[in-house]
C-alpha cells in the first residue's frame, strides 16, 4: 500500500504541474465547453471554459503505469495482461470521449450522434469482455455473504458489457457540475483500491491509486468555479476504467453500491424520460439528471457537490464493509 500511495503522490504531482500549461493549450485550440440552451441560466457563465480536461488524468496514468510495467507488458505476463486491459479501456474510451468533445466544440454543438457513441461503446466493451474472459480467465462475481464466487459462465460476457457501457455513460451524466463527477470517481477508486489491497492484487492497487492522484490534480483546476472540465474525454474513459477494476476485482455486484450517486444520476434521467413520455409531457423532476433538480431546488452548486460527495463517500465506505463479508 506504501509503494501505491507513493505512486498516487507522484501522479498528483505530475497532473497538477501540466495542468495549467495544458489548459493553456485548450484556450489557443479555443476548445471549450458549450453549454446547452434549456440548462440552468447559472451554467451560461461556464460558456467557453476549456474542456477535454480528462487529459490531464488519462496521460500521467497511462505514462506512470506503462514506465513502470515496461518489462511486463513487453512479456505479456499475466500482471501484463491484467495491465493492458484497463490501459486499453482508457485509451478506447477516452478516444471515443475526445472525439465526442472536439465534435461538440467544432461541429455540433451537442457533439456526436448518441447512437454512434453507443455503438462504438458496445464494441469497446464486447473486446473488453472477451480480453477478461478468455485472457484473464475471469468467469465469476462475488455475493456477499457467499463464500464462494458465482460462476456465470458465457452469461459474463454480456453481463460485463452492460457494466462497462453503464458505468461510462453513469460518470458522463454525472458530469455537469464544477469537481461533482471528478470528486465521486476519487472516491469510487479509492474504495476498489482498497478491496484490491485486501485480495492482495498489488498491481491494481497501484492502478487505482495512481488514477486517484491524477484526478486529484485535475480536481485542483475543476474546484468551482472551473478553471477546466473533464469533457467526455475523461468522464466516459473514468467510467469504463472504474467498471473493468470492479469487474478484476470480482466485486462487480457492489459497483451500484460504490458508485451509488452515479446509479442515482443515471436512473434519475431514464425515470425523467419514461415519466414525461407516459404522462404526455409531464416532468418528473425540475431538470435531469438529478444534481440540475437540486439546483433548480435552490441549492447552490457546491451544496450539490459538496452533498452528493458525502454521501458517495458513504455509499463507497458501505461498499467496502460488504466486500468483506
Amino acid at each position: 500500500m506504501n509503494y501505491s500511495l507513493t505512486l498516487g503522490t507522484i501522479s498528483f504531482l505530475v497532473a497538477v504541474i501540466w495542468g495549467a500549461p495544458l489548459i493553456g493549450l485548450l484556450r489557443h485550440l479555443r476548445i471549450g465547453k458549450q453549454i446547452r440552451i434549456n440548462g440552468p441560466s447559472t451554467h451560461q457563465t461556464k460558456m467557453g471554459t476549456p474542456t477535454m480536461g480528462g487529459l490531464m488524468v488519462l496521460v500521467p496514468v497511462l505514462v506512470i503505469t506503462g514506465v513502470l510495467n515496461v518489462a511486463n507488458l513487453l512479456g505479456l505476463t499475466l500482471i501484463g495482461r491484467s495491465i493492458l486491459v484497463p490501459m486499453g479501456v482508457m485509451v478506447a474510451y477516452g478516444g471515443l470521449g475526445a472525439l465526442d468533445d472536439l465534435t461538440g466544440v467544432r461541429r455540433v454543438p451537442t457533439g456526436m450522434l448518441a447512437r454512434y457513441k453507443f455503438l462504438w461503446q458496445t464494441l469497446f466493451a464486447a473486446i473488453t469482455a472477451f480480453a477478461l474472459h478468455y485472457a484473464l480467465d475471469l468467469h465469476s462475481i462475488a455475493v456477499p455473504g457467499v463464500p464462494q464466487k458465482l460462476d456465470v459462465g458465457v452469461w459474463y460476457i454480456p453481463l460485463v458489457m452492460f457494466v462497462i457501457v453503464a458505468s461510462s455513460n453513469a460518470v458522463n451524466l454525472t458530469d455537469g457540475l464544477d469537481a461533482l463527477a471528478g470528486s465521486l470517481a476519487t472516491v469510487a477508486f479509492a474504495a476498489y483500491g482498497i478491496i484490491a489491497f485486501l485480495q492482495g492484487q498489488t498491481w491494481l492497487v497501484a492502478f487505482d491509486f495512481t488514477i486517484v492522484g491524477a484526478i486529484l490534480a485535475f480536481l485542483w483546476y475543476n474546484a468551482y468555479p472551473a478553471q477546466l472540465f473533464m469533457g467526455d474525454t475523461g468522464s466516459l474513459s473514468l467510467g469504463a476504467t472504474l467498471a473493468v477494476v470492479a469487474l478484476m476485482t470480482g466485486q462487480w455486484l457492489l459497483l451500484p453500491v460504490v458508485g451509488f450517486m452515479f446509479v442515482a444520476e443515471s436512473l434519475s434521467v431514464i425515470f425523467q424520460v419514461a415519466y414525461f413520455k407516459l404522462t404526455g409531457g409531464k416532468r418528473l423532476f425540475k431538470m435531469a439528471p438529478l444534481h440540475h433538480h437540486f439546483e433548480l431546488l435552490g441549492w447552490s452548486e457546491t451544496q450539490v457537490t459538496q452533498r452528493f460527495w458525502l454521501l458517495g463517500i458513504l455509499a463507497a465506505m458501505l461498499g467496502v464493509a460488504l466486500a468483506l463479508v
